[in-house]
């Protein structure tokens, strides 16, 4: 019995030798960069990081006045006005300090929300192009240690599936 086990473990690599491997690689990156979609996506990525900068910028010129104006009447306000408005621009500075990573946080679930649907559309065209060139993998060239001279790119498959030149 165990000399049977040996015997298949033996020729195990010959059976799979004979099967065909056709590996190939697909430069995604590539694809995406020439989406025709992206620039819309960029633009409107844009206009949502830009409601979060101009209300940043409408605090830090809120601050900026409320100090420059402490600054100037600091001699001639009574104590409890002056601590007050230490208070105000106190909380002015906490305000911003708190909106600043919730803003990032924000335009990075956009940035995602807007882009997944991109890489979904090249991941259906990667699929489609080794299912109808009969690829049992495609690769990322990024991510390949080796890639010999008789090596297959797809990327121009892919591109042609995306409509793209």
């Amino acid at each position: 019995m165990k000399n049977f086990i040996v015997s298949v473990l033996l020729l195990l690599p010959l059976g799979l030798a004979a099967q065909e491997v056709k590996i190939a690689v697909v430069n995604s990156q590539e694809c995406f960069n020439l989406l025709p979609e992206l620039s819309e996506v960029e633009k409107e990525l844009s206009t949502f990081a830009k409601q979060y900068q101009d209300a940043m910028k409408g605090m830090e010129d809120e601050y900026n006045r409320k100090f420059a104006d402490l600054t100037a009447q600091n001699d001639s306000l009574t104590e409890n006005i002056r601590v007050l408005r230490m208070q105000e621009i106190q909380s002015i500075q906490d305000r911003m300090e708190n909106f600043a990573p919730m803003a990032r946080e924000e335009i990075n679930k956009k940035q995602e929300a807007l882009i997944a649907p991109l890489w979904e559309k090249i991941q259906k065209a990667i699929n489609e192009v080794g299912e109808e060139n009969g690829y049992t993998y495609i690769l990322n060239p990024q991510a390949v240690v080796f890639k010999g001279s008789h090596a297959i790119d797809a990327t121009d498959k892919v591109k042609a599936k995306l409509g793209l030149k």
